[in-house]
C-alpha cells in the first residue's frame, strides 16, 4: 500500500504543480495545456479568465488527492483495493466537479445565439 501513496502523493503534487501557471496566467493559447477548446483558444482573454478559473479547480483537486491518499492511509484495517478505491474516487469526482464547473464558467462568459 505504501506504493500506492507515493503515487497519489506524486500525482496530487503534479496535478498542484500544473495548476500554478495556469493561475498565474502563465500558459498563452496553445494546443497541448490548458482548457483547450475552440472557444478558448479563439479568444486570449477568454483563454486566460477560463484557464485562471479551472486552474484553481485543479490546484483543489492536487491538493484533495494529496490530503486523501494521506488521510486514507491512516485508517488501520483499509484494505489495499478500498484504499486504491476511495482515493482515485476522489481525485476523479473533484477532476469530474471541476469540469463541469469550468464549462459553465465558460457558458456565463461566452454570448448565446
Amino acid at each position: 500500500m505504501a506504493f500506492l501513496l507515493i503515487l497519489y502523493l506524486a500525482g496530487g503534487t503534479l496535478l498542484t504543480a500544473l495548476s500554478i501557471p495556469l493561475i498565474l496566467r502563465r500558459i498563452p493559447p496553445n494546443g497541448l495545456y490548458g482548457f483547450r477548446v475552440p472557444a478558448t483558444l479563439d479568444n486570449p482573454d477568454l483563454w486566460y479568465k477560463v484557464n485562471t478559473y479551472a486552474g484553481k479547480r485543479l490546484l483543489a483537486v492536487g491538493i484533495a488527492t494529496v490530503v486523501a491518499a494521506a488521510a486514507l492511509y491512516a485508517i488501520p484495517g483499509l484494505t489495499v483495493d478500498a484504499y486504491a478505491l476511495d482515493c482515485a474516487g476522489v481525485t476523479l469526482g473533484l477532476l469530474a466537479i471541476g469540469l463541469v464547473q469550468s464549462f459553465l464558467y465558460l457558458r456565463s462568459l461566452t454570448p448565446r445565439p
